[in-house]
């Protein structure tokens, strides 16, 4: 059974920075790809980054370009996300999440697993 625990979530100035990471567990990842998404309360689930493991492709929301950074590490098995110049429409509930297919996807609902999810709050 695969599992994704995030971590990485907290209370950060609007400027400031956060590193988020999740930890895969339970499957070999090399045909997956791994998500982030984020939902804010009262708003829809929203596609943050995602990347490819096999090769490391990636993909982001066009409001993330350039701000935010996907990343994995094969031996670590973790996905991280770094996020810079974090303003206060980026707090939100972050989820990492993983698709059973190589193929790219900014669709929440073609994700299979799901972790729990870290709070990331930014202060203006």
């Amino acid at each position: 059974q695969v599992q994704l625990v995030e971590s990485g979530g907290g209370l950060v100035q609007a400027g400031g920075s956060l590193r988020l990471s999740c930890a895969a567990s339970g499957r070999t990842f090399n045909n997956y790809v791994m998500g982030w998404f984020r939902q804010a309360p009262g708003k829809e689930r929203e596609f943050v980054a995602a990347i490819r493991w096999n090769d490391g492709s990636t993909w982001y929301a066009d409001s993330m370009k350039g701000r935010f950074t996907i990343s994995r590490d094969n031996a670590k098995i973790t996905v991280s996300l770094q996020m810079n110049t974090l303003n206060p429409e980026d707090t939100a509930v972050y989820y990492c999440a993983a698709r059973n297919r190589p193929w790219r996807s900014t669709i929440a609902s073609e994700y299979d697993y799901w972790g729990q999810g870290t709070q990331v709050t930014v202060s203006s």
